[in-house]
């Protein structure tokens, strides 16, 4: 650890909830060699607003103007208007990585695969996560020319990089985070869609299958064809027998077809049929909520540097697609700090968030000034793309205080003119810095050059992270999902528990007069207050929460963020216990049909910890 700097706060110390100091004083705060915090949460907030600050001396501010700049930094975080990803307030000035989310390749040999597991180790032990393609990889059974043998497969060596992540754990400031990806082609897939299903498996990733555009329209009008695969090593075609053994098959299982051969109709009872492979992809999600689909191809026609290469990964939760060896920093805005109260009207106070926006994305800004990346291959397109991602969080709180109900037209037309006042002053204002600075170094080779024809300073702008940790130091409902419940016990990492109260809804209660510790039990049990007579209907009809909201109207507010999104939008469709295969299914082809870039899906109870839970 670098020495350590008291940093006195420039301004007004934050007024912060009992679960907010908690979490600071477990994992954010400066600690000494006893364990005990050195640093309070005001001196973190300086010590951060400090280190950005700094930046501004590469663009020429003097001493003085640095010193405004901390103010204004300070001023941000403290207000909890703003906060940044979880690295940024736990390394800065400690000589740590600043960034939350990466993207690695995995080459196809033992050099390649152990380089990436190497770096991986080095990005998770400052708290980053990691994205990874195991497309690259050859099929389990192909040859290894070098040896003589065979390969063991993806799955084999996806498995390295779950136990380096496990290894990490202990020495490391958070839970490591991963993504495995496979797309639909890979010969290996019905090994990867099925990895998971042992829950004690890969614990620390997240799966998604990616499924192109051509691929979904064949399911559509022709889903009783044949599904074909790919060794990515010969470019060999297979076709996928239904009597393999999941387990246990190999390349050599498959049914080879000759260069020219083209799968008949009569084939298809005897293979696998891309209808098959949807209904097994739906199926294992229902079960586990294991693998979320991505539609790649939606995701590469935003990609803003295709000259670059193909984006084959995001980050852990969906939300930042990346090139390999790409890097990017979040952070989030607090959009309960901007409802205000005119003459006892809720309403939102747009000039205060577009000023905030606009310092925010230069915030962001200059962390990849600041960053220090612990791998080295990732600094030239950091810094070449200078890609962040700016979202929000408190968007279920901002809509109890303005009385619209999440599963409403209303609540979806308010999501969707709300992103694209965030987007549009976003983009303002990294048009704004490029002026100033200069638009990032690969801007020629860009869409915003080709296409778009503005000068930014940033490769992509916006995303909407799940903001887990920053929405409980905010004390607001994280992201853009409504509220898991109004009261219920959440986990963390230690393994300590946390009572949380959405504080909208009981200071609304209290104020009705029948809010007491009866209540609480009752709603802890359920996680609904739509059966609780002595609620009023209307406040019944504002206060849905995430089990409430039927899973069409999850998918749309999903779809009416990313419509005006640079990257991506993390999102989780909530089921009941109840829920059907045949409902998962309708859900993940409507997030198709709206135009959103991914899914992912959780069904209550399917499986055995859950981060958030009720009694």
């Amino acid at each position: 650890m670098a020495e350590f700097h008291i940093h006195p706060p420039p301004g007004d110390v934050p007024v912060l909830s009992e679960n907010a100091l908690k979490v600071l004083q477990s994992r954010y705060l400066i600690k000494d060699h006893e364990g005990k915090c050195i640093e309070t949460p005001a001196q973190l907030f300086s010590r951060v607003a400090s280190l950005i600050a700094g930046a501004e001396a590469k663009y020429g501010a003097d001493s003085g103007q640095i010193k405004g700049w901390h103010k204004r930094y300070y001023d941000l975080l403290a207000s909890l208007k703003f906060l940044p990803n979880s690295p940024a307030l736990m390394n800065a000035q400690r000589g740590g990585m600043l960034s939350a989310c990466f993207v690695l390749p995995i080459e196809d040999s033992i050099e390649g695969i152990f380089e990436a597991v190497k770096q991986t180790a080095l990005i998770q032990k400052a708290g980053g996560g990691t994205g990874f393609s195991f497309d690259k990889l050859r099929p389990t059974g192909d040859r290894v020319a070098s040896s003589g043998g065979t390969t063991s497969g993806p799955i084999s060596f996806w498995r390295v990089f779950s136990e380096t992540t496990d290894a990490i754990q202990q020495g490391a400031f958070r839970r490591g985070a991963n993504m495995g990806m496979m797309g639909v082609e890979h010969p290996d897939i019905l090994k990867f869609l099925h990895a998971k299903q042992n829950l004690k498996a890969f614990t620390n990733f997240n799966i998604s299958v990616k499924v192109t555009d051509d691929w979904m329209k064949t399911l559509t009008e022709a889903g009783r064809s044949v599904h074909i695969v790919k060794n990515p090593r010969t470019q060999q075609r297979y076709l996928l027998p239904r009597r393999i053994d999941i387990g246990s098959y190999t390349i050599n299982d498959l049914y080879k077809l000759t260069a020219k051969g083209k799968p008949t109709s009569k084939q298809a009872g005897r293979f696998y049929t891309v209808s098959d492979i949807w209904k097994v992809i739906v199926k294992c999600a229902h079960r586990t909520g294991e693998p979320g689909v991505v539609f790649i191809d939606r995701i590469n026609r935003d990609n803003p540097t295709p000259l670059l290469g193909r984006i084959e990964a995001t980050n852990p939760c969906g939300e930042q697609p990346l090139l390999p060896y790409e890097a990017c920093t979040l952070g989030s805005i607090n959009l309960v700090k901007f409802v205000s109260f005119v003459e006892g009207k809720a309403e939102i106070d747009w000039p205060a968030l577009a000023e905030t926006i606009k310092l925010a994305v230069r915030f962001l800004d200059n962390i990849v000034d600041v960053c220090d990346y612990p791998v080295r291959n990732t600094v030239r397109l950091a810094q070449g793309n200078r890609k962040i991602g700016l979202g929000v969080m408190g968007f279920a709180d901002c809509l109890f205080l303005l009385g619209i109900p999440y599963d409403s037209r209303k609540g979806i037309e308010f999501g969707s003119e709300l992103m694209k006042f965030i987007s549009s002053n976003a983009r303002k204002a990294s048009s704004e810095l490029a002026n100033l600075r200069g638009p990032f170094p690969n801007w020629s080779h860009s869409i915003w050059r080709a296409k778009r024809k503005k000068r930014v300073r940033n490769a992509a702008i916006t995303c909407i992270a799940p903001t887990g940790t920053i929405s409980i130091i905010a004390d607001c409902s994280s992201g853009i999902e409504p509220a898991y419940s109004l009261v219920f016990v959440r986990q963390i990492l230690n393994g300590s528990k946390m009572l949380q109260i959405n504080p909208i809804f009981k200071q609304m209660a209290e104020k009705g007069g029948f809010y007491n510790k009866k209540l609480e039990k009752q709603i802890i049990k359920t996680g609904s207050i739509q059966e609780i007579a002595q609620i009023p209907p209307k406040m019944r009809r504002v206060f849905r929460c995430a089990y409430d909201v039927k899973p069409q109207w999850h998918i749309r507010m999903q779809a009416a963020f990313q419509e005006h999104c640079d990257a991506a939008v993390s999102k989780t469709i909530n089921f009941n216990e109840k829920a059907t295969v045949a409902a998962v299914d309708k859900a993940y082809k409507l997030t198709y049909q709206l135009g959103c870039k991914g899914i992912t899906i959780y069904r209550r109870g399917s499986r055995d910890r859950e981060p958030m839970s009720l009694y």
